[in-house]
């Protein structure tokens, strides 16, 4: 079945809350690019998010809609904890510890999971309404270019999820993505936050 496309208000946010409660996918805007979003706790809705995607061995992160949210899934202490507070909430994904399990196709059988909270009112309302967390993956096919519109979005996964919430054009770049361990930062993946600056922990803007 296609899905529904709407705009995103507190109405439309109800209905795709509704959704993933019951174990259902959907697309929504954040502060970065459009997401694909499931409840990151149920097993089957993470299995069928990894089909829509086509992809088999890439670890999925979680939008959270607080660091108090995130501190529930993974250990953020130290290091971590120091970028959650300069970041949060913005495009920095923080790979850090699991406190509790999660599904292991997310991870990909790793004891480690990618967190963040994301700059975006309705998007954290979406989230608030979903639980609290979110899976937080690009809505895309594995390997084509992340969907900045809710066209985008729907010429990519309409068939595979059950609504997509349209928030307009998009222009952000994915997000940053670190791993720490300790008080060691390792750099995942380049982003909006410069490099080099949020291993020192300093905004660039």
């Amino acid at each position: 079945m296609r899905a529904r496309l709407l705009a995103i208000d507190s109405n439309s946010i109800g209905l795709a809350a509704n959704a993933v409660r019951r174990g259902f996918l959907i697309v929504f805007p954040t502060d970065t690019v459009y997401g694909l979003g499931c409840d990151p706790l149920n097993h089957a809705a993470v299995r069928r998010l990894f089909e829509a995607k086509g992809r088999e061995s890439k670890a999925v992160p979680v939008l959270c809609a607080s660091a108090g949210r995130a501190e529930e899934l993974v250990k953020l202490g130290g290091r971590a904890a120091e970028l959650a507070r300069e970041y949060w909430p913005g495009a920095l994904t923080i790979v850090a510890a699991l406190r509790r399990p999660v599904p292991s196709q997310l991870t990909q059988g790793r004891d480690y999971l990618g967190v963040r909270v994301p700059a975006h009112s309705r998007c954290l309302e979406l989230i608030a309404a979903c639980g609290g967390w979110l899976t937080g993956t690009s809505a895309n096919r594995s390997g084509r270019p992340s969907a900045r519109s809710a066209g985008e979005a729907m010429d990519e996964l309409g068939d595979s999820v059950d609504f997509v919430l349209d928030g307009g054009r998009l222009s952000g770049q994915e997000s940053t993505v670190v791993k720490v361990v300790g008080g060691e930062v390792t750099i995942l993946r380049t982003g909006p936050i410069g490099v080099g600056n949020e291993v020192e922990g300093r905004r660039t803007s």
